[in-house]
């Protein structure tokens, strides 16, 4: 029987807005502010099966980004659980997990001891990492000095180097130039060949989803539309949204 890396029960983030013009009468007419909660992702369940590389697909504002963000603990659950079975976790995302009046090499551990590990292991794959990224002498600059594409190459970096049990990927292989792209991708392709690893990944390119995911998701406004096999669940999707 196959095991569970991670199992999500009826999951619903909200996010809080403001409602229109409500800040400025507040100001004039001594009123509270007022808000408004926005489903960013409603009463969602399923399973990731250990080894298992998972897609999940949808149009912008569909909620794949707040999903990925709240599995790994940056964003918390109004309603449901998520239960990760114990397991390390990492998630990669351009924009996220960076201090960027550091410098790179502060990153690289300040990173990697968030994921949970030790200095003397993140100092024995320093290196390594630094290697991995191209970066060269800007590894020493602060990371608000980046590119977007040097961000992604460092994050990637990372993520690669220190692995994790889960790896969540959002939205990195369309960063950077086309040498490391298809760098970062084999890099990957041969990390989740292992079968030791659960990846859920969230991508535009549906042809790269189609030939690395065992599964795929599909979500629209916030819920799960459809869960299957990549090839009939992404022709099914492409269909909707050419129509």
């Amino acid at each position: 029987m196959s095991e569970n890396a991670i199992d999500i029960k009826n999951l619903t983030v909200k996010y809080r807005n403001f409602k229109k013009y409500s800040i400025k009468k507040s100001l004039f007419r001594l009123k509270r502010v007022k808000f408004e909660d926005l489903l960013a992702v409603e009463d969602v369940s399923f399973e990731v099966i250990k080894g298992e590389i998972l897609g999940i697909i949808g149009k912008n504002g569909s909620g794949k980004s707040t999903l990925l963000r709240t599995i790994a603990g940056i964003f918390s659950a109004d309603e449901g659980t998520i239960d990760l079975h114990n397991q390390s976790i990492s998630l990669l995302s351009i924009g996220v997990g960076f201090q960027k009046e550091l410098t790179g090499r502060d990153n690289i551990y300040l990173s990697g001891m968030l994921l949970g590990f030790s200095e003397e292991f993140i100092k024995s794959k320093e290196e390594q990492i630094i290697g991995f990224s191209e970066l060269g002498k800007f590894i020493d600059k602060p990371v608000k000095t980046y590119s977007s594409g040097m961000y992604s190459k460092l994050a990637f970096s990372i993520t690669a180097i220190l692995e994790t049990e889960i790896m969540l990927i959002d939205e990195v292989f369309s960063v950077g130039d086309q040498r490391f792209k298809r760098k970062s991708y084999e890099k990957m392709k041969n990390l989740i060949s292992k079968h030791d690893k659960t990846v859920v990944i969230v991508s535009h390119s549906l042809n790269t989803l189609e030939e690395l995911c065992d599964r795929i998701v599909w979500m629209h406004e916030g819920k799960i539309i459809k869960i299957g096999e990549p090839k009939d669940i992404i022709s099914e999707y492409r269909e909707f949204m050419s129509s």
